[in-house]
């Protein structure tokens, strides 16, 4: 109860003020640290036209990263909020209801069949796996009468993202493509270029705008169908476009980092605890803290064992697992 007032006692504005300065600290630090030493003087020069070595160094390889990092965790929690407000499934992640499986196994058929395929064509084969994988496990789960249960839906999740790993690196064994493959779906930003940035992020900025355009809506969805339907909500309609904002956001980010799971499972979790149930609020905040969240496991992944790279998917399974159970011990909330 003490929780519920101060929450409600603090401003949604302020919440979103401190999420912002959040990011743009964690931003600066993940641009100071690395395994290359760089003073401030050269994170400031890496955003002008200096041809000092470690500012290149800055510019050309750390700042698209940390940029990639960004998108990529906004894209996945407000994919996860998303996906955990329209269903109503506190364990909802795009990584354990099948997305980026689909979207892996769909990555390395395209490798197979079309190995010149350029940036563009690897994002719309994610984003196609992505649909195929999330319809697989929704038409599992609802098969059976009464519709699908969170638990159900976990289950069937769990069992088609096996079958659809199991596929990709049946692709890659077959057609001896499996090192090009992992590099790909290995879960990590590194490599990551600025001609890949520029084809991604529009969609992903896309995809979060008309979410929050829609956040009144999903909030209606989230709490009572019915009572949706009885305020003159187009509920299948809502749902689809949802639906297709959850493919692009989740096929975006896998066809630039990879398999990361949990961190759609997280995130939300933690702003609702922030800022309530209204996903007017939810949408915006779990877009900075996924992107604060994102920027500090790269950030440790490149400095726990500098100058070697710590796999970031590893680092967040380690948080995200038992968050998991947790959810799952307390029927669905994480924080109470």
């Amino acid at each position: 109860m003490k929780a519920q007032q101060t929450r409600k006692a603090i401003p949604f504005s302020m919440k979103f003020l401190a999420s912002i300065l959040l990011l743009f600290i964690v931003f600066l630090v993940a641009m100071k640290l690395g395994a290359a030493h760089t003073s401030w003087r050269d994170v400031w020069l890496s955003f002008t036209s200096s041809q000092k070595e470690s500012v290149l160094i800055l510019k050309e390889i750390r700042l698209p990263r940390e940029l990639g990092a960004i998108v990529v965790g906004a894209a996945l929690a407000v994919s996860g909020a998303i996906m955990q407000g329209m269903t109503r499934n506190p364990l909802a992640d795009p990584g354990l209801l099948g997305l980026t499986a689909g979207a892996n196994a769909a990555l390395a058929i395209t490798l197979a069949i079309i190995p010149s395929v350029n940036y563009f064509g690897i994002m719309i084969a994610c984003f196609i796996g992505s649909a195929v994988g999330a319809l697989i496990v929704f038409g599992i789960a609802s098969a059976k009468r009464g519709g699908f249960s969170p638990i159900r839906l976990v289950l069937a999740g769990a069992a088609v993202s096996t079958f659809l790993f199991a596929v990709e690196k049946g692709v890659g064994l077959y057609f001896k493509i499996s090192k090009e493959v992992s590099m790909w779906t290995a879960g990590g930003v590194i490599g990551t270029t600025w001609s890949q940035l520029q084809t991604i992020v529009p969609f992903i900025l896309v995809g979060i705008f008309i979410a929050i355009l829609l956040s009144r809506q999903l909030t209606l969805l989230s709490l009572n169908e019915e009572v949706a339907i009885g305020l003159g909500q187009n509920t299948f309609k809502i749902k689809v476009i949802l639906f297709i904002i959850i493919i692009l956001l989740a096929g975006a980010a896998v066809a630039l980092v990879g398999n990361l799971a949990f961190v759609g499972l997280m995130i939300p979790h933690i702003v609702r605890a922030i800022v309530g149930t209204d996903y007017r609020f939810i949408i915006p905040i779990s877009a900075l803290i996924g992107a604060s969240f994102m920027l500090l496991a790269d950030l440790l992944g490149r400095t726990l064992q500098a100058p070697f790279e710590t796999p970031v998917a590893a680092l967040i399974a380690v948080i995200g697992l038992p968050f998991f159970l947790l959810i799952v011990r307390r029927g669905g909330r994480a924080f109470s």
